[in-house]
């Protein structure tokens, strides 16, 4: 498909048709938030209790990895970059955040001395996981052991991570996608051909 047929293609789209596409965008990312969340809510945490948590941290961050790989490559052979971006966010983001969360529930399940709060359930993890990405800090439940401390730090310098390159990188990828399709064009002012000034008329 040439540059024309996709710019076409694009002004043809009503305006029913473009909120249909937004509405179906929002629908997918909205689900695959709600399904992570049920998977955090689900999944057999007790049995990670066996396995040392930098194996299962590391694991679930080179999965993580891999997801955003596939993202960008998804980002870059969209026909709408950039609504592909919205679902590739709502996709990375609550998968890194239940990422910590589920570290910190093991971590609170191995050895409640962990954090100052006792006996800590999968709610208390995943909110004490959104108070250190927003950078609040409430104070209510922090951690106590080296262990714990450890690993929020870890969040701490992979949030500002997720937050700037993370972001920097899907960006990139939707400049590429839309160069790619086409979609994105230069617009420069008509040059008279007779007189040499841009924009002018002939006398």
């Amino acid at each position: 498909m040439t540059t024309d047929q996709v710019i076409t293609a694009e002004q043809s789209l009503t305006r029913a048709q473009r909120r249909r596409i937004l509405r179906r965008a929002l629908t997918r990312s909205l689900a695959s938030t709600i399904f992570l969340v049920a998977l955090y809510c689900l999944a057999p945490m007790d049995k990670l209790q066996g396995v040392p948590l930098w194996v299962s941290l590391s694991a679930g961050l080179a999965i993580l990895v891999v997801v955003i790989l596939l993202q960008v490559r998804r980002i870059t052979r969209s026909r709408y970059p950039g609504l592909q971006a919205v679902e590739a966010l709502a996709v990375t983001a609550p998968l890194f955040l239940l990422l910590f969360a589920s570290a910190y529930l093991v971590l609170a399940q191995a050895d409640p001395a962990n954090f100052s709060t006792p006996q800590l359930n999968r709610t208390d993890t995943l909110y004490f996981t959104l108070t250190v990405f927003s950078t609040v800090g409430f104070g209510d439940i922090t951690a106590i052991s080296q262990t714990a401390r450890v690993v929020v730090m870890i969040q701490m310098v992979l949030d500002l991570v997720v937050l700037g390159l993370g972001v920097q990188v899907y960006r990139g990828a939707v400049n590429v996608g839309r160069q790619r399709s086409g979609t994105v064009t230069t617009e420069q002012p008509q040059e008279n051909p007779t007189s040499g000034q841009t924009g002018g008329s002939a006398p």
